[in-house]
Protein backbone atom coordinates (compact mmCIF):
# COMPACT_ATOMS: atom_id res chain seq x y z
CA UNK A 1 0.00 0.00 0.00
CA UNK A 2 1.14 3.55 -0.76
CA UNK A 3 0.50 6.63 1.37
CA UNK A 4 0.11 9.15 -1.43
CA UNK A 5 -3.45 9.51 -2.79
CA UNK A 6 -4.11 8.90 -6.48
CA UNK A 7 -6.05 11.56 -8.41
CA UNK A 8 -8.93 9.93 -10.31
CA UNK A 9 -10.14 13.18 -11.87
CA UNK A 10 -9.53 16.91 -11.51
CA UNK A 11 -11.79 19.81 -12.43
CA UNK A 12 -11.38 23.60 -12.40
CA UNK A 13 -14.10 25.10 -10.21
CA UNK A 14 -14.67 28.74 -9.14
CA UNK A 15 -11.00 29.54 -9.56
CA UNK A 16 -9.99 26.55 -7.47
CA UNK A 17 -9.65 22.84 -8.08
CA UNK A 18 -11.99 19.94 -7.36
CA UNK A 19 -10.26 16.58 -7.11
CA UNK A 20 -11.62 13.07 -6.73
CA UNK A 21 -9.01 10.86 -5.09
CA UNK A 22 -8.34 7.34 -3.88
CA UNK A 23 -5.77 5.90 -1.49
CA UNK A 24 -4.93 2.55 0.07
CA UNK A 25 -6.46 2.87 3.53
CA UNK A 26 -4.53 0.83 6.11
CA UNK A 27 -7.31 1.23 8.70
CA UNK A 28 -9.93 -0.14 6.29
CA UNK A 29 -7.66 -2.58 4.50
CA UNK A 30 -9.07 -1.49 1.13
CA UNK A 31 -8.86 1.47 -1.25
CA UNK A 32 -11.05 4.37 -0.12
CA UNK A 33 -12.24 7.34 -2.12
CA UNK A 34 -12.72 10.96 -1.12
CA UNK A 35 -13.03 14.35 -2.79
CA UNK A 36 -11.35 17.67 -2.04
CA UNK A 37 -12.14 21.17 -3.24
CA UNK A 38 -9.16 23.51 -2.96
CA UNK A 39 -10.07 27.22 -3.17
CA UNK A 40 -7.93 29.69 -5.14
CA UNK A 41 -6.20 30.79 -1.92
CA UNK A 42 -4.59 27.34 -1.60
CA UNK A 43 -2.15 28.36 -4.35
CA UNK A 44 -0.48 30.61 -1.77
CA UNK A 45 -0.26 28.14 1.11
CA UNK A 46 -2.29 25.88 3.42
CA UNK A 47 -5.91 26.88 3.98
CA UNK A 48 -8.46 25.83 6.63
CA UNK A 49 -10.84 23.05 5.65
CA UNK A 50 -14.32 21.80 6.45
CA UNK A 51 -15.04 18.08 6.26
CA UNK A 52 -18.53 17.12 5.11
CA UNK A 53 -19.93 13.72 6.04
CA UNK A 54 -22.71 12.50 3.76
CA UNK A 55 -25.80 10.49 4.57
CA UNK A 56 -27.14 7.04 3.80
CA UNK A 57 -26.63 5.76 0.22
CA UNK A 58 -24.30 8.67 -0.62
CA UNK A 59 -20.63 8.68 -1.59
CA UNK A 60 -17.70 11.07 -2.04
CA UNK A 61 -19.35 12.71 -5.06
CA UNK A 62 -22.75 13.52 -3.59
CA UNK A 63 -21.93 16.73 -1.71
CA UNK A 64 -19.64 18.13 -4.39
CA UNK A 65 -22.23 17.58 -7.11
CA UNK A 66 -25.47 18.45 -5.29
CA UNK A 67 -24.81 20.97 -2.51
CA UNK A 68 -23.54 23.97 -4.49
CA UNK A 69 -20.95 24.74 -1.83
CA UNK A 70 -17.85 25.47 -3.91
CA UNK A 71 -18.68 29.06 -4.86
CA UNK A 72 -18.84 30.30 -1.27
CA UNK A 73 -15.95 28.06 -0.17
CA UNK A 74 -13.84 29.77 -2.83
CA UNK A 75 -14.85 33.19 -1.55
CA UNK A 76 -14.12 32.23 2.06
CA UNK A 77 -10.85 30.47 1.31
CA UNK A 78 -12.08 27.16 2.72
CA UNK A 79 -11.12 23.73 1.44
CA UNK A 80 -13.88 21.09 1.41
CA UNK A 81 -13.24 17.41 2.14
CA UNK A 82 -15.89 14.76 1.47
CA UNK A 83 -15.10 11.09 2.25
CA UNK A 84 -17.07 8.11 1.04
CA UNK A 85 -19.65 6.71 3.45
CA UNK A 86 -18.42 3.11 3.71
CA UNK A 87 -15.96 0.58 2.31
CA UNK A 88 -16.82 -0.59 -1.20
CA UNK A 89 -15.78 -3.12 -3.83
CA UNK A 90 -15.89 -6.88 -4.35
CA UNK A 91 -14.26 -7.67 -0.99
CA UNK A 92 -17.17 -6.16 0.93
CA UNK A 93 -20.01 -6.79 -1.50
CA UNK A 94 -19.52 -10.54 -1.10
CA UNK A 95 -20.22 -10.27 2.65
CA UNK A 96 -23.70 -11.56 3.40
CA UNK A 97 -26.02 -8.62 4.05
CA UNK A 98 -23.61 -5.93 2.82
CA UNK A 99 -25.86 -4.85 -0.04
CA UNK A 100 -29.21 -6.24 1.14
CA UNK A 101 -30.60 -2.92 2.41
CA UNK A 102 -30.02 0.77 1.85
CA UNK A 103 -29.59 1.66 5.54
CA UNK A 104 -26.94 -0.89 6.53
CA UNK A 105 -23.70 -2.14 4.98
CA UNK A 106 -22.45 -0.51 1.80
CA UNK A 107 -23.21 3.21 1.83
CA UNK A 108 -24.09 3.11 5.52
CA UNK A 109 -20.90 3.12 7.59
CA UNK A 110 -22.32 5.34 10.37
CA UNK A 111 -18.85 6.80 11.00
CA UNK A 112 -17.86 4.27 13.65
CA UNK A 113 -15.50 1.31 14.01
CA UNK A 114 -17.47 -1.93 13.96
CA UNK A 115 -16.65 -4.49 16.65
CA UNK A 116 -18.78 -7.36 15.36
CA UNK A 117 -17.78 -9.87 12.68
CA UNK A 118 -17.82 -9.71 9.71
CA UNK A 119 -18.06 -5.92 9.77
CA UNK A 120 -15.11 -5.33 12.09
CA UNK A 121 -12.60 -6.22 9.38
CA UNK A 122 -13.34 -3.32 7.02
CA UNK A 123 -16.04 -1.10 8.62
CA UNK A 124 -13.60 1.18 10.48
CA UNK A 125 -14.82 4.56 9.33
CA UNK A 126 -14.01 6.47 12.52
CA UNK A 127 -10.37 5.40 12.55
CA UNK A 128 -10.03 6.02 8.83
CA UNK A 129 -11.36 9.56 8.97
CA UNK A 130 -9.75 10.74 12.21
CA UNK A 131 -6.46 8.85 12.27
CA UNK A 132 -5.70 8.44 8.58
CA UNK A 133 -7.62 10.65 6.16
CA UNK A 134 -7.23 13.98 7.96
CA UNK A 135 -3.45 13.57 8.44
CA UNK A 136 -3.18 12.36 4.83
CA UNK A 137 -4.77 15.48 3.30
CA UNK A 138 -2.66 17.73 5.53
CA UNK A 139 0.53 15.97 4.35
CA UNK A 140 -0.21 15.89 0.66
CA UNK A 141 -2.44 18.91 0.02
CA UNK A 142 -2.27 22.63 0.96
CA UNK A 143 -4.61 22.15 3.91
CA UNK A 144 -3.93 23.38 7.44
CA UNK A 145 -4.44 20.30 9.61
CA UNK A 146 -4.83 22.45 12.73
CA UNK A 147 -7.84 24.34 11.33
CA UNK A 148 -10.45 21.72 10.46
CA UNK A 149 -14.21 21.94 10.93
CA UNK A 150 -16.78 19.20 10.43
CA UNK A 151 -20.42 19.07 9.37
CA UNK A 152 -22.73 16.60 7.73
CA UNK A 153 -26.25 15.64 6.71
CA UNK A 154 -28.51 12.94 8.21
CA UNK A 155 -26.25 9.94 8.97
CA UNK A 156 -23.39 12.31 8.25
CA UNK A 157 -24.79 14.82 10.72
CA UNK A 158 -24.69 12.02 13.29
CA UNK A 159 -21.09 11.40 12.26
CA UNK A 160 -20.11 15.06 12.55
CA UNK A 161 -21.62 15.43 16.01
CA UNK A 162 -20.23 12.18 17.40
CA UNK A 163 -16.73 12.43 15.93
CA UNK A 164 -16.43 16.01 17.15
CA UNK A 165 -17.50 15.00 20.66
CA UNK A 166 -15.47 11.80 20.76
CA UNK A 167 -12.24 13.50 19.65
CA UNK A 168 -11.91 16.72 21.64
CA UNK A 169 -9.74 19.33 19.95
CA UNK A 170 -9.62 17.53 16.60
CA UNK A 171 -12.25 19.78 15.02
CA UNK A 172 -12.45 23.50 15.71
CA UNK A 173 -15.99 24.07 14.43
CA UNK A 174 -19.13 21.94 14.22
CA UNK A 175 -22.53 22.00 12.53
CA UNK A 176 -25.10 19.60 11.06
CA UNK A 177 -28.06 19.45 8.70
CA UNK A 178 -30.98 17.21 9.73
CA UNK A 179 -28.70 14.98 11.83
CA UNK A 180 -29.60 11.70 13.50
CA UNK A 181 -29.28 13.15 17.00
CA UNK A 182 -30.17 10.14 19.16
CA UNK A 183 -29.42 6.95 17.20
CA UNK A 184 -29.96 4.71 20.22
CA UNK A 185 -33.62 5.79 20.12
CA UNK A 186 -34.39 5.37 16.42
CA UNK A 187 -34.77 2.46 13.96
CA UNK A 188 -31.79 3.48 11.80
CA UNK A 189 -29.49 3.60 14.80
CA UNK A 190 -30.80 0.41 16.38
CA UNK A 191 -30.26 -1.51 13.16
CA UNK A 192 -26.77 -0.11 12.54
CA UNK A 193 -25.55 -0.28 16.12
CA UNK A 194 -26.96 -3.77 16.64
CA UNK A 195 -25.16 -5.00 13.54
CA UNK A 196 -21.88 -3.15 13.95
CA UNK A 197 -21.52 -3.01 17.74
CA UNK A 198 -23.51 -6.00 19.03
CA UNK A 199 -26.45 -6.29 21.37
CA UNK A 200 -25.03 -4.49 24.43
CA UNK A 201 -26.93 -1.22 24.22
CA UNK A 202 -24.67 0.40 26.81
CA UNK A 203 -21.87 0.35 24.21
CA UNK A 204 -24.12 2.18 21.76
CA UNK A 205 -24.20 5.29 23.93
CA UNK A 206 -20.57 6.04 23.05
CA UNK A 207 -21.82 6.82 19.53
CA UNK A 208 -24.99 8.72 20.43
CA UNK A 209 -24.57 12.50 20.08
CA UNK A 210 -27.20 13.34 22.70
CA UNK A 211 -25.68 10.97 25.25
CA UNK A 212 -22.17 12.25 24.50
CA UNK A 213 -23.24 15.86 24.95
CA UNK A 214 -25.12 15.06 28.14
CA UNK A 215 -21.89 13.66 29.60
CA UNK A 216 -19.88 16.85 28.95
CA UNK A 217 -18.60 18.68 32.03
CA UNK A 218 -18.37 21.94 30.09
CA UNK A 219 -19.28 23.27 26.65
CA UNK A 220 -16.94 21.62 24.11
CA UNK A 221 -17.74 24.22 21.42
CA UNK A 222 -18.02 27.58 23.20
CA UNK A 223 -18.38 29.43 19.89
CA UNK A 224 -21.54 27.46 19.19
CA UNK A 225 -22.97 24.58 17.20
CA UNK A 226 -25.34 25.21 14.27
CA UNK A 227 -28.08 22.74 13.31
CA UNK A 228 -30.75 23.20 10.64
CA UNK A 229 -33.81 20.96 10.47
CA UNK A 230 -36.70 20.95 8.02
CA UNK A 231 -40.16 20.54 9.54
CA UNK A 232 -41.50 18.73 6.45
CA UNK A 233 -38.76 16.11 6.81
CA UNK A 234 -40.47 12.70 6.72
CA UNK A 235 -37.75 11.26 8.98
CA UNK A 236 -37.99 13.93 11.68
CA UNK A 237 -40.43 12.29 14.08
CA UNK A 238 -39.10 8.71 14.02
CA UNK A 239 -35.40 8.96 13.14
CA UNK A 240 -33.81 12.35 13.88
CA UNK A 241 -34.93 13.57 17.35
CA UNK A 242 -33.15 16.96 17.50
CA UNK A 243 -35.03 17.77 20.72
CA UNK A 244 -32.85 15.28 22.62
CA UNK A 245 -29.63 16.96 21.48
CA UNK A 246 -31.14 20.35 22.23
CA UNK A 247 -31.90 19.28 25.80
CA UNK A 248 -28.43 17.80 26.23
CA UNK A 249 -26.81 21.04 25.06
CA UNK A 250 -28.90 23.03 27.52
CA UNK A 251 -27.80 20.72 30.33
CA UNK A 252 -24.10 21.02 29.36
CA UNK A 253 -24.25 24.79 28.82
CA UNK A 254 -23.32 24.27 25.17
CA UNK A 255 -24.39 27.17 22.90
CA UNK A 256 -26.62 25.72 20.19
CA UNK A 257 -28.47 27.38 17.34
CA UNK A 258 -31.14 24.89 16.26
CA UNK A 259 -33.20 26.36 13.42
CA UNK A 260 -36.45 24.67 12.43
CA UNK A 261 -37.71 25.50 8.94
CA UNK A 262 -41.31 25.08 7.81
CA UNK A 263 -41.80 23.33 4.48
CA UNK A 264 -38.30 21.89 4.03
CA UNK A 265 -37.81 18.15 3.59
CA UNK A 266 -34.77 15.89 4.04
CA UNK A 267 -33.19 16.14 0.59
CA UNK A 268 -30.46 18.16 -1.05
CA UNK A 269 -32.74 21.06 -1.93
CA UNK A 270 -32.81 21.57 1.84
CA UNK A 271 -29.02 21.20 2.04
CA UNK A 272 -28.54 23.69 -0.82
CA UNK A 273 -30.77 26.19 0.94
CA UNK A 274 -28.67 26.39 4.11
CA UNK A 275 -25.17 25.23 3.19
CA UNK A 276 -23.97 28.83 2.84
CA UNK A 277 -24.90 29.54 6.45
CA UNK A 278 -22.92 26.51 7.55
CA UNK A 279 -19.83 27.49 5.59
CA UNK A 280 -20.06 30.99 7.03
CA UNK A 281 -20.34 29.49 10.53
CA UNK A 282 -17.20 27.43 10.00
CA UNK A 283 -15.39 30.26 8.28
CA UNK A 284 -15.98 32.58 11.21
CA UNK A 285 -14.35 30.11 13.58
CA UNK A 286 -11.58 28.72 11.37
CA UNK A 287 -10.40 32.05 9.98
CA UNK A 288 -10.76 33.91 13.29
Amino acid sequence: MTDSPKTLSEHRCFGGTLRFLEHDARTIGLPMRFSVFLPPQAANGPVPAVMYLAGLTCNEETFMVKAGAQRLAAELGLALIAPDTSPRGPAVEEIEGATASWDFGVGAGFYLDATEAPWSRHWRMESWIVDELLPLVARHLPIDGERIGVFGHSMGGHGALTLALRHPGRFRSLSALAPICAPTRCPWGEKAFGGYLGTDRARWLAHDASALMQAQAKAPYPRGILIDQGLADKFLADQLHPQHFEAACAQAGQPLTLRRHAGYDHGYYFVQSFVADHLAHHGNVLRG
